[in-house]
């Protein structure tokens, strides 16, 4: 059976039925490119889809991917998404649509888009691009109405039956059962007031899971009752309950208003308490998954202290309005749409879009703080994580709390770099800039950041007026770590522009005039020059052992990388190695991960100029697992490389020629034609010659097209196994 890739939702729940429903997807799906399945909300679509694309995924050498749309707040998210969704993080200056058509143009897999409805149009502008440049895509769409897209294919979705069908009364005992194992309809009457329960409830999922949740407080008999009196209740017209419902409405699919969702909701509403109610609500702030503490930090106010958002919590899960995995919650769209109209009632909306960025601005600065330190990889994975929160956060201080927004974007600008959203590092950036006066370190670190997202966009020019203007700007404000970053980002810009002399002058001086006595009373850190270094080549990397440093700032550590980059381009070997031994334990003491691994990369570098191939391929392998656990796939692509060309430098030329085919596909992701950085050239292109010399072209090529076509993960995986095939 082919490996399974991409990512689909995992089913934390039983799925009921659907038989008929799935042969048509089934059949949609293989004769057809785009299928849009429809139905009102709670009807059961997310589900559908997760089991249709799950049992469909085989067919798609390059996988199924899912992309979540629901959280996203307005059309400016949606590419960004969905190229997330597919792996890929562009670093180029193309056009995002033109970067993600590329991407896809080879590719042979099945891409889903969940919850499309509020954005019908760009969604449908988007997709006629993908399927006309992608002739191996497959669309499945969730929406409550069709996009309308050309050679859309429509497949309605209805209730669960429930007359002569089973399926409704055993999704509403699965869900009884799993919030109380012992719970049951074994009672006399039980199974027929449950019965009751789903017919009144027109067989909707969620409306029948809402009601198997609200056992815990009635008999099911009780419950049957209880929805009986409320469904068989004339709807006042003038009634503002039910004029709040209406909102979720949807005539366009249905001959009659569906009042039995939107009273379902209702009565669970009603069966909240006033704080529960009250925390329904400002979850809805919440664009993506979230824990207990952010729950606190955005829901807490007035009535909700912390301890009563914890109890409210537990309560919403217990009632099946927030769902729990792990230690992670979520609330379905449907839901969070009810809330947010009770948000407005109260008059809450500005209050708690407020706190919401105030958290995130909070959770910003912990980030930040935490880059240097062994939290390192998880404020990686946060950031990652809650890139939609971050987005909506921005937007709102940008209109209400200018300061707020450029200390954020400052702060969250190289996470984005780093985690491939280098538009949004950019463009945020640049709209902090110019919504107003900033000064200080919070003009430097915008300026960076614009800086940093262009050079690793390829874009020099830029790069360099940054790196001078964020030069002058330190200078003037007396500040250190702003002279540090403003020479990684000039250093940088001059070693991609072959000037690696006057990159090497200016973070030496810049490392001596930054220097301080450590406040621990250990030594100051060793500085490596050329006039306390011999020239000698070879050696093996115990030569390049010396005493570690006190923990250094982030800035700092890039400074110091900077140096090591320009005596290995310099041809200064044994000093390089020696620098870039010493600042990986530097980053080492830190918890440091990202220039760790890129000392990790000048060590394999460096032992492969000199002639020691199975030392280049131990650090290269060190650095992709660093880079792998940062989710880097920029880094990793230049991993790759140097790993490639170690092992062909040890005669496995068929096992470097499918490292290399993994590398290729690597540096498509990213974007990017180069491979590697500009002193690998030439080493790169003889140990390539070396590799083909030991197997042949026919050979070499064939491995070539294998690395290149394996999944990116299976073909990393298979580049970290140390056993050579020779």
């Amino acid at each position: 059976m082919m490996t399974k890739v991409g990512f689909l939702p995992e089913e934390t729940s039983s799925f009921v039925g659907r038989r008929a429903e799935l042969a048509r997807l089934e059949t949609a799906l293989t004769t057809r490119r785009m299928t849009t399945l429809i139905g009102p909300g709670g009807v059961g679509k997310t589900r559908l889809a997760v089991r249709a694309a799950r049992a469909a995924a085989d067919r798609y050498p390059d996988g199924a991917w899912w992309a979540d749309l629901s959280p996203l707040y307005d059309d400016a998210l949606l590419l960004p998404t969905v190229s997330d969704a597919v792996g890929l993080a562009d670093h180029t200056l193309r056009m995002p649509v033109e970067a993600l058509c590329e991407w896809l143009s080879d590719k042979n897999l099945l891409l889903v888009l969940d919850s499309a409805e509020h954005l019908r149009g760009p969604c449908s502008h988007l997709l006629a691009e993908l399927i006309t440049t992608s002739p191996g895509l497959t669309v499945l769409v969730t929406s409550r109405q069709p996009l309308g897209t050309r050679g859309e294919h429509v497949v309605r979705i209805q209730p669960l039956p429930v007359d002569g069908a089973p399926d409704a009364l055993q999704l509403f005992e699965d869900r009884l059962r799993a919030g109380d194992p012992r719970a049951g309809l074994d009672a006399p009457g039980d199974r027929a007031a449950a019965a009751d329960i789903c017919r009144r409830l027109e067989g909707i999922p969620l409306a029948i899971e809402l009601a198997a949740a609200g056992i815990g407080r009635h008999t099911v008999a009780q419950l049957a009752t209880r929805i009986g009196t409320r469904f068989d209740a004339p709807v006042d017209a003038e009634d503002l309950t039910a004029s709040r419902l209406d909102l979720l409405a949807d005539d366009s699919l249905w001959p009659r208003r569906h009042r039995t969702l939107r009273t379902t909701i209702g009565w669970s509403h009603e069966l909240c308490t006033p704080l529960e109610r009250l925390l329904w609500a400002r979850l809805t702030l919440l664009r993506t998954d979230f824990d207990e503490e952010v729950a606190r930090e955005v829901c807490t106010g007035g009535p909700l202290t912390p301890h009563e958002v914890d109890r409210a919590l537990q309560g919403l899960v217990a009632q099946s309005v927030v769902q729990r995995d792990g230690t992670r919650y979520r609330m379905l769209d449907t839901l969070r749409e009810y809330g947010r109209m009770w948000l407005k009632e109260l008059g809450e909306e500005r209050a708690a879009a407020d706190r919401h960025a105030r958290s995130f601005l909070g959770l910003a600065r912990r980030a930040h703080a935490g880059w240097t330190g062994p939290d390192q990889i998880t404020w990686y994975h946060t950031i990652a994580d809650t890139h939609l929160d971050l987005c909506a956060a921005l937007d709102h201080l940008l209109a209400h709390d200018v300061a707020g927004a450029q200390e954020m974007a400052g702060r969250v600008g190289f996470f984005w770099a780093c985690c491939g959203h280098l538009s949004e590092a950019r463009g945020y950036a640049q709209r902090a800039l110019d919504a107003g006066p900033v000064e200080g370190p919070h003009r430097t670190r915008l300026q960076w950041v614009l800086g940093v997202a262009a050079l690793l966009q390829g874009d020099f020019a830029t790069a360099e007026k940054y790196g001078a203007l964020c030069t002058a700007i330190a200078l003037y404000d007396h500040d250190d770590e702003g002279m540090l970053g403003a020479t990684y980002l000039s250093g940088l810009t001059q070693l991609m522009n072959g000037e690696p002399a006057a990159a090497l002058e200016a973070a030496e001086r810049v490392l001596r005039m930054t220097e301080t006595a450590p406040s621990d009373g250990a030594s100051p850190e060793p500085r490596t020059t050329a006039a306390d270094t011999s020239e000698a080549a070879g050696g093996s990397d115990a030569d390049f052992d010396s005493d570690p440093a006190p923990v250094e700032s982030a800035h700092r550590l890039r400074c110091r990388l900077i140096t090591v980059f320009a005596l290995t381009a310099l041809g200064r070997l044994t000093e390089s190695g020696r620098a870039a031994a010493t600042l990986r334990r530097s980053c080492e003491l830190g918890g440091e991960y990202w220039t760790r691994s890129y000392a990790d990369y000048q060590l394999a570098l460096i032992a492969l100029l000199q002639g020691r191939p199975e030392d280049s391929a131990t650090h290269a392998r060190a650095m992709l697992a660093g880079k792998h656990r940062l989710r880097d796939s920029f880094g990793i692509a230049l991993g790759l490389d140097i790993l490639a060309a170690a092992i062909a430098a040890q005669g496995a030329g068929a096992q470097a020629a499918r490292v290399y085919g993994t590398g290729h596909a690597y540096w498509r992701m990213v974007g990017h034609p180069q491979r590697g950085t500009p002193e690998l050239g030439a080493v790169r292109e003889t140990c390539e010659l070396q590799a083909r010399a030991a197997v042949g072209d026919a050979a070499y090529q064939r491995a070539f097209e294998r690395g290149q076509a394996d999944n990116a993960e299976v073909g990393l995986a298979a580049a970290l196994h140390s056993g050579l095939q020779l």
